[in-house]
């Protein structure tokens, strides 16, 4: 199994926002940043290449990076789209998070408490 999962959905969402980006050949990086309610947020940007410490994935015809550092914290997580009348929106499912905050975008694993912010 990939550290992350892309559906085909996200895949094809993220493609269609590099293109409107002028990035088709771009990658998505998806990393894991210190803050939020409960220590640590997900974070997910567009690059041009990847970095030296990135690991390359493929999904669907997406290019996804991942910083091996944050690679044991992601390892297994699926990256959704899901589309409703409410408009739409990436859903993020990481079983190593023990515990999110009230507004699901913060979270902790056993290993990682990340630097908890006031909400």
């Amino acid at each position: 199994m990939a550290v992350v999962n892309l559906t085909e959905a996200a895949a094809y969402e993220v493609k269609d926002m590099l293109k409107q980006n002028d990035m088709a050949d771009g990658y998505l990086k998806v990393k894991v940043n210190g803050g939020g309610c409960t220590g640590l947020t997900y974070g997910m940007t567009a690059e041009a290449e990847p970095g030296e410490n990135d690991e390359v994935l493929e999904f669907y015809g997406l290019k996804v990076l991942v910083d091996k550092e944050d690679a044991p914290i992601l390892n297994g997580t699926t990256i959704d789209f899901k589309q409703s009348l409410m408009g739409g929106g990436f859903q993020i499912d990481n079983p190593n998070a023990i515990a999110s905050c009230g507004c699901g975008s913060s979270f902790r694993t056993a290993q990682a408490a990340g630097s908890p912010e006031s909400c």
